[in-house]
C-alpha cells in the first residue's frame, strides 16, 4: 500500500498512524470490541471520511447504537452518504461467490468516487466471520487480505478486518497476523511484528 502523509487519529486521540491503513482485529471480548470498533467508526466520521461497516453477526441497530453513544448523527450521516451499513455475505460476496480482485477492483473505485465528492479518505470495518460459511471462494481469503497490501492509491484509507478467535482456529489465525501491517493491540494501533510482506509471503507458502 502506498502510505499518506497524512497522519490522523484513530482509537486514540493521542495516537498517530499512516492515512493508509490494513488492521485486524482478533478478539474474545465483546466489550472490547465495542468500544474498539465504534471508536475506529466515529473517528472517521469526525475527520471527514466516508465510513463503511460489513456487519455478519452484529445487528445493524445495534452498530447505530453504539455510533448514537459516541454522539454521531447517525440518520444525519446516512442521509448524506459518509456511513453505510451493509450485510456482510452480501458485500463481499455480491454474486454469491468470493473473487478478490473483483473486491479489490470495487474498493479503488470506491476511493476515486469518494475524493471526488470530498472526503478526506475512506474507512472500513468488516466482521470477516461470513468467511466460515460453505460460500464459494472462501479459501481465497487469505488471498484477499494479501492482495489489499498491494493497493497503489494516494487517497488515504484505512480497514479493519474483525476476527472473532472463538470461531477462527489458530492456524487461519496465524495466517491473518501474518498478512496484516498493523494489529490492534491494549486498544491501539501498532505496527505488526509477524507480519510479512506479501512477496515473501508467497514464497513461504
Amino acid at each position: 500500500m502506498k502510505k499518506s502523509n497524512r497522519p490522523p487519529s484513530l482509537i486514540s486521540q493521542n495516537f498517530h498512524y499512516p492515512g493508509t491503513c490494513h488492521v485486524c482485529l482478533i478478539y474474545d471480548d465483546d466489550e472490547q470490541r465495542r468500544k474498539i470498533v465504534s471508536e475506529y467508526l466515529s473517528t472517521g466520521l469526525q475527520q471527514g471520511e466516508v465510513v463503511r461497516y460489513f456487519s455478519d453477526k452484529t445487528p445493524t441497530a445495534t452498530v447505530k447504537y453504539w455510533l448514537n453513544d459516541l454522539g454521531i448523527d447517525v440518520e444525519q450521516a446516512e442521509r448524506n452518504g459518509s456511513l453505510g451499513i451493509y450485510e456482510a455475505e452480501k458485500a463481499y460476496c455480491p454474486e454469491g461467490h468470493f473473487e478478490p480482485e473483483t473486491m479489490i477492483n470495487n474498493s479503488l473505485k470506491r476511493y476515486d468516487i469518494a475524493e471526488a465528492a470530498g472526503y478526506k479518505g475512506s474507512r472500513a470495518c468488516g466482521e470477516m466471520s461470513w468467511a466460515l460459511r460453505d460460500i464459494p471462494g472462501t479459501d481465497r481469503l487469505i488471498e484477499y487480505e494479501v492482495l489489499l497490501n498491494t493497493v497503489d492509491t494516494s487517497f488515504p484509507h484505512s480497514g479493519m478486518c474483525q476476527y472473532d478467535s472463538r470461531l477462527f482456529d489458530g492456524k487461519t489465525l496465524l495466517k491473518v497476523l501474518q498478512v496484516h501491517p498493523y494489529v490492534i493491540a491494549n486498544g491501539q494501533i501498532v505496527q505488526n511484528p509477524f507480519f510479512i510482506q506479501p512477496d515473501e509471503f508467497y514464497e513461504q507458502k
